[in-house]
């Protein structure tokens, strides 16, 4: 009996080929590891206003030049055929003037009236020029309610990234930051996390005086003394390269800020480096075991100065601001869907307090939907899907149906070798059976 129950014992795990996350102790979902990319200055309408099934951009919109004449001189959206443009004004000034009260028509009259191209802020890039993130949005879920948390500024859109509020309008304080984060709770609550920076440099902080850069902005922890001065939270902000040891090494913490430097997006850089840049450190986490229990999102952190044609919900005096893209990569998304809930980024700090059991940080994350609503974990989870560098719309009969009704027959045919091992291995007349035939062998 001990013999076959350490026998069944061994060959159970056997029995589930599939690799499967089992709800962690410490999480209210599958989730162990959630990855956050946050890239630079692009609208929805920007990077997917043409994505098959996306609420993108109007077949007739054509933005004024002047707001007083409406009817007059406009520029209507068009592509984009290179990899870079100018830099469009994207201060908070130009994004009330492009909001215009909720016409959404200013955009091409704020740079206009700051003697910049008017043209620049209605171009778009699509499939051809995007394919890596096109084929993740079909392969994955692409969120089209997904809004800048404030109007304007990347500071102010960083900051709520990571404590849920703005910390004020007036740039970062001579003294620094002293308000709440969300890495405050999860230090106190004992969950790993780091904050990883392409190409750190730990001698840049709010203190610096001269080649701040724009560090210390993305990477809004070095604008608090907290985090620069204790050195058991500084050894938490570290150079993106360890990001890929941690994968490596199975210690990737339970959340990631992953923070670009030079492969941004940010206008005028290389939109193409970028997406190169994004798409390799999502394909990294799926060549690894932590893929199996993870939510990578890639999103960016303000509208860059660039059209996008839905209204933003005017929730408090901050935003929302514009809508920007937002891609939920992982093995609970639900295979090319396009999820319209109203996220912001405090809808990021609601998800870690739900899953980490934290409390909320302000009353903007508090009432925030989580992104947990892009996932499915009613599902099993998925191998991964490589982005490829080729877009290709799927084909017409291409859903997540067949996928889902072979894992689940799959599933069907484990459950049943699960039950014979243990009738075999624990049932006393299963053994009574197997030694019928030998007794009336001896009797003949």
């Amino acid at each position: 009996m001990k013999q076959r129950l350490r026998a069944f014992l061994v060959l159970l795990p056997l029995a589930f080929t599939l690799p499967s996350s089992a709800l962690a102790a410490d999480t209210a979902t599958p989730i162990e590891h959630l990855v956050v990319l946050m890239q630079e200055n692009h609208t929805f309408d920007n990077y997917f206003g043409t994505f098959p099934g996306a609420d993108g951009i109007p077949s007739d919109v054509c933005m004024p030049l002047d707001l007083q004449d409406p009817d007059g001189a406009c520029v209507s959206p068009y592509h984009i055929d290179q990899p870079r443009t100018s830099d469009p004004d994207h201060s908070s000034q130009s994004a009330r003037q492009a909001f215009n009260e909720g016409a959404m028509n200013g955009f091409a009259a704020a740079q206009q009236s700051r003697n910049l191209d008017p043209r620049a802020s209605m171009g778009y890039w699509d499939g051809s020029d995007l394919p890596l993130y096109w084929n993740l949005a079909t392969e994955y879920t692409l969120g089209d309610r997904f809004f800048s948390s404030a109007m304007g500024a990347s500071q102010t859109n960083h900051m709520f990234w990571i404590a849920g509020q703005s910390g004020g309008h007036g740039g970062i304080p001579d003294e620094g930051f002293s308000i709440p984060t969300i890495f405050d709770r999860l230090e106190a609550a004992g969950t790993s996390w780091k904050m990883y920076v392409q190409n750190y440099d730990p001698s840049v902080t709010f203190r610096s005086s001269e080649n701040r850069g724009p560090q210390v902005i993305w990477a809004p922890l070095l604008a608090f003394p907290r985090f620069i001065d204790t050195a058991s939270l500084k050894a938490h902000i570290v150079d993106l390269s360890e990001y890929f040891d941690d994968l490596a090494n199975g210690t990737l913490p339970a959340v990631s800020y992953l923070v670009p430097s030079g492969s941004s997006e940010h206008p005028p850089g290389n939109v193409t480096t970028g997406q190169n840049f994004g798409a390799s450190l999502v394909t990294a986490l799926m060549r690894s075991d932590a893929w199996w229990q993870s939510l990578f999102l890639l999103t960016y952190d303000d509208w860059g100065g660039y059209y996008d044609h839905v209204p933003p919900p005017q929730v408090d005096a901050d935003g929302y601001g514009f809508r920007v893209p937002a891609l939920f990569v992982s093995p609970y998304s639900r295979r090319g869907q396009i999820d319209h809930t109203t996220y912001d980024y405090t809808s990021i700090l609601k998800f870690i307090e739900d899953n980490w059991h934290l409390d909320p940080l302000t009353a903007r994350d508090a009432s925030a939907n989580s992104i947990a609503a892009s996932l499915d974990f009613d599902a099993p989870a998925a191998a991964p899907r490589f982005p490829d560098s080729i877009y290709g719309p799927p084909a017409a009969s291409t859903t997540g149906a067949p996928r889902l009704i072979l894992i689940g027959a799959y599933g069907a045919v484990v459950v049943i070798f699960v039950i014979a091992l243990l009738l075999v291995a624990l049932n006393p007349y299963a053994r009574l059976m197997r030694r019928r035939p030998a007794r009336t062998r001896r009797s003949s």
